[in-house]
């Protein structure tokens, strides 16, 4: 297919779903209709028709149509801020118009809408750039990893030159490469032209070709080059006037290139002096700030040091990127910050009070918090690995892989240990070879390439990820070894010598890999748009020219590793990409098909922004494949939980009107925090945690026997002590009759609940929950009247066999599978049943919770959401915030603490215990909301943090 195919499909596909849009029900878009419309815009313009793939053009189609998009959440604060932004001052506004239809071309109407409205709500809580005085507004938008947060500041940008912000400074991660690629992005969608060392040697590209009026063509201080950072040359010969065009500057996170930024403004931009302290001003230009990956290297990482009134030092020196970032918003009298990210833990820490003279605030999203909600078709963690379902299974894409083959079982040795140093030579089994899994993974990729050429998607990139370690020195050898190993499969099945080995390989993964997958993802539903049918003869006849496209590439982090996508546009490059942590952020790879993913960081936000999997795969979903290892498998299940989790308690407090000050309040003190990089926290040595409103419940557990009855003899002490239980206890609330098979005590005193938690031993590896410490804050909460009357509940009617606890009670077991293949431990997926957290519960409350838990429901389909139907039982955050709060009508009950109790029987778990096992207990523990402010210290010793995890970026 040609360049001018390939845009004749684009032109086809942007006028067919405009006369689409025209139809009255769009819920019954078939193919028979699209084709009409194709035959229609064709007959219009019959040289469109030339070389068309009408197959390709009915499948995006249908997938633009399936579309649907949640709606975005807002915490925000209006202190100083005056709304401006209506549809008048919208007119004429020539850089979005010029976006808009350049975005159409490529997106659904539903996603170009949906950006529309996004961008209009964030510009509209910045502040109008024509308004006089100070002012200084800063705010944190939250993506998803690879949703398309890059298009979305684009979207940004464009609006807020044509709104009249004249300087726009958009800081792009820590490496040129990035650097590089986030400008050719803005090239295309804000600048129309590309920036190259000959300033008159115009190249118009993207936006450019829809309107490439000169007179509005924005200037540029900075280039798509290797060296095009703004270095001293540029400083020393550019001059800046206060005309009509903006000013656009693309740089990296860079303490040089920030400082010299910095001098500059002062000495070429600044037109004035602050009366009081002397600093030079800029008051006549009003600046944007965008901050890309804002929690990487932004945040101050320094101990925060306050005076016993709470006053910040402000001789307190931040860390040389955030001093510079913040100078030169402070240079300016007219500031807007806004910080973009998928993981906002770090940014969360940075304190609101922090200010300094020299650097002024610090970034503290004070003004707002917007989550971008993600669209239907985005392939996020929760897609990918899924989200726990209430019967402790996850219901993920069938799109990974485990891999073991690539260390030793102690983990020391092997071709890429887990703990491996500088200079570690990989050997498979002692020879300079591939470990089979990752052999498996190239013809994946080569599969996959094939499949999508066969599915008229053969002039797209495909790119495939190797990721195993972050030395450039091992990287080096990786690389040698994929070259050697790809040459030798090319060779082969170039001259078809030796070759029935390696086809008789492909053909068995293609049967019982391929095929089952794709009739998986075709059943769920997840990606729209019909696949057509492929047969493994078609596979062998294209691999030949697809073998012989494929290219390796080492990614260091220089520019020209940004791989050069642009220059095979209507070719495809078709690559693999070998590299560690210069891969790992923001970095694009487009058409990601293959990841093959070793690295065993347990930093919280790193590992959610190595997955550089995530993100949109149109027509080749099924095709797409992630090797990893079953410890990132459990650790990324965690990470989507714990953001769900996170989101669920935005949209609670965005729903009761509260500020991105106390969602900050809140996050700091949350238990998340306990995995996240400690190299990132202001506390600098230990966490300070609050479970107030939190549910905490066991899910990695002893395997040892001795604690095992250790255990179990812990809470039959506490249950013998508690009195006479109700039994089967049944609720009826709003018509809705719920039973349970147990026991439950109620006012249990809570000193019998902090004996039982600091008796029971909580594995070291339980995620999020610590005995000891959960004991240490019911303690403490109890001396200001909270958590002192407890629902203690002993849950059965399990699968398993009976057992007797405690005086004379009986209980069948539950079965709770084991999940993960470790020797140390019994891991499980979800111990509680949500229902159990209502068992407490009267009537009124539990209305009450339902109430609230709707009132912050919005339909977001990365949370794989069942339909969109509001939901009909109350959420956990709105259960313990009622038990915590009360409402209208419904008392709070701080004192009120609920402990359930599971016994789980070994022999139903699948995890190999002998048959004398003892019984498992599990406990989880809901936390009612509180005001309290009382927080729990937990102690992490940094120096073997580093060792066992490695560094935070």
């Amino acid at each position: 297919m040609s360049m001018v195919s390939v845009e004749n499909n684009q032109r086809v596909v942007k006028f067919v779903q405009e006369l689409l849009l025209d139809e009255g029900d769009r819920t019954g878009i078939t193919p028979a209709i699209i084709a009409e419309k194709i035959n229609m815009v064709v007959a219009m313009k019959p040289s469109w028709g030339e070389n068309l793939d009408r197959d390709a053009i009915t499948d995006e189609l249908i997938r633009r149509f399936s579309l649907w998009i949640g709606q975005d959440t807002t915490l925000k604060s209006d202190a100083g801020h005056q709304d401006w932004l209506n549809s008048s001052r919208k007119q004429d506004w020539k850089y979005w118009q010029r976006y808009r239809e350049w975005l159409e071309r490529r997106l659904s109407w539903k996603a170009v809408e949906a950006l529309d409205h996004s961008t209009d709500a964030i510009l509209g809580l910045l502040e109008d750039p024509r308004r006089e005085g100070n002012w200084d507004r800063r705010g944190l938008v939250v993506g998803h990893v690879q949703s398309g947060k890059t298009g979305n500041y684009t979207g940004l940008i464009c609006k807020a030159a044509d709104a009249g912000y004249k300087i726009i400074i958009v800081l792009a991660g820590l490496h040129n490469n990035l650097r590089s690629q986030t400008q050719m992005r803005l090239d295309e969608g804000f600048l129309g032209y590309e920036t190259n060392l000959v300033p008159d040697d115009i190249r118009i590209i993207g936006v450019g070709e829809i309107d490439g009026d000169p007179s509005i063509r924005p200037n540029y201080a900075t280039n798509r080059s290797e060296k095009g950072d703004f270095n001293t040359s540029v400083a020393k010969n550019l001059g800046i006037t206060p005309e009509q065009r903006p000013w656009l500057f693309v740089v990296k996170k860079n303490k040089t290139v920030l400082e010299r930024l910095y001098r500059w403004i002062k000495s070429h931009v600044a037109n004035t002096h602050d009366v009081e302290s002397g600093r030079k001003l800029v008051t006549h230009l009003p600046l944007l700030l965008i901050d890309d990956e804002a929690d990487n290297a932004s945040v101050d990482t320094g101990e925060q040091l306050f005076d016993t009134d709470g006053k910040p030092d402000e001789e307190h020196e931040p860390t040389a990127i955030n001093s510079r970032i913040r100078k030169i918003l402070h240079t300016f009298s007219r500031s807007a910050f806004v910080g973009y990210t998928a993981t906002p833990f770090a940014n969360i820490f940075i304190h609101e009070r922090g200010a300094t003279l020299e650097e002024g605030p610090d970034l503290f999203p004070s003004s707002f918090i917007i989550n971008l909600a993600a669209p239907s078709n985005y392939v996020g963690p929760a897609r990918v690995f899924g989200l726990l379902s209430p019967d402790g299974s996850r219901e993920g894409l069938p799109l990974v892989r485990h891999v073991g083959d690539h260390t030793t079982p102690d983990g020391r040795g092997g071709w890429i240990p887990t703990k491996h140093k500088n200079g570690h030579i990989p050997l498979f089994n002692g020879m300079n070879t591939l470990p089979p899994s990752l052999v498996e993974a190239i013809d994946a990729f080569l599969i996959a390439c094939s499949a999508r050429q066969l599915r008229g998607q053969g002039k797209d990139h495909s790119s495939m990820l190797i990721h195993v370690t972050r030395f450039n020195t091992v990287q080096q050898q990786v690389f040698h070894q994929v070259e050697d190993h790809v040459r030798h499969m090319r060779q082969r099945i170039l001259r078809n010598i030796d070759h029935e080995q390696i086809i008789e390989r492909m053909r068995t993964l293609w049967y019982e890999d391929f095929v089952p997958t794709e009739n998986a993802i075709r059943l769920s539903d997840a990606d729209p748009g019909s696949s057509r049918t492929i047969e493994w003869e078609d596979i062998l006849a294209v691999l030949p020219d697809i073998i012989s496209d494929i290219e390796i590439r080492m990614i260091n982090g220089t520019a020209k590793d940004a791989l050069d996508y642009t220059e095979h546009e209507g070719t495809g490059l078709k690559v693999i990409a070998i590299g560690g942590d210069k891969l790992a952020r923001g970095l694009t790879l487009e058409g990601l098909c293959i990841s093959y993913f070793l690295r065993a960081s347990k930093m919280y936000d790193t590992l959610m922004q190595m997955g550089r999997w995530f993100g949109y795969r149109p027509g080749y979903l099924d095709l797409c494949r992630l090797y990893t290892t079953n410890e990132l498998t459990e650790w990324f299940g965690h990470i989507a939980d714990a953001a769900e989790e996170l989101r669920e308690e935005f949209d609670l407090m965005a729903a009761s009107g509260a500020t991105p000050r106390e969602y900050g309040l809140k996050v700091q003190s949350h238990p998340v925090l306990m995995v996240t990089s400690r190299l990132k926290m202001r506390t600098a040595k230990n966490l300070l945690l609050s479970f107030s409103g939190q549910l905490l419940e066991t899910v990695s557990l002893y395997r040892d026997p001795a604690i095992l009855a250790r255990n179990i003899e812990t809470a039959s002490r506490l249950v013998a002590g508690l009195g006479v239980p109700d039994v089967d206890p049944i609720k009826v609330r709003a018509g809705t009759r719920q039973q349970w098979k147990g026991y439950v005590w109620h006012d249990v005193p809570s000193g019998d609940v902090i004996e039982f938690l600091s008796s029971y031993r909580t594995h070291p590896e339980a995620y999020k929950v610590n005995s000891n410490l959960l004991a240490e804050y019911i303690h403490s909460l109890n001396s200001v009247g909270e958590l002192t009357k407890w629902t203690v509940a002993l849950i059965g009617g399990g699968e398993g066999q009976s057992c007797s606890i405690g005086d004379g009670i009986s209980i069948d077991m539950l079965k709770r599978a084991n999940n993960a293949p470790y020797d140390d431990r019994y891991s499980i997926g979800r111990l509680l049943s949500p229902r159990d957290e209502t068992i407490d519960l009267d009537e009124n409350e539990w209305i009450a919770a339902l109430a609230v838990t709707r009132d912050a429901w919005h339909a977001d389909p990365a949370r794989l959401k069942s339909g969109k139907e509001p939901p009909d039982a109350p959420n956990g955050p709105s259960i313990r915030k009622i038990r915590g709060f009360g409402a209208d009508g419904v008392p709070a009950h701080p004192e009120k603490g609920l402990l359930l109790l599971y016994v789980l029987d070994p022999q139903k778990a699948d995890a190999g215990f002998p048959s004398d096992t003892p019984p498992v207990v599990a406990f989880g523990v809901s936390f009612p909301g509180s005001n309290s402010g009382l927080k729990v210290e937990y102690k992490v010793n940094n120096v073997l943090w580093e060792q066992e995890y490695g560094a935070a970026e």
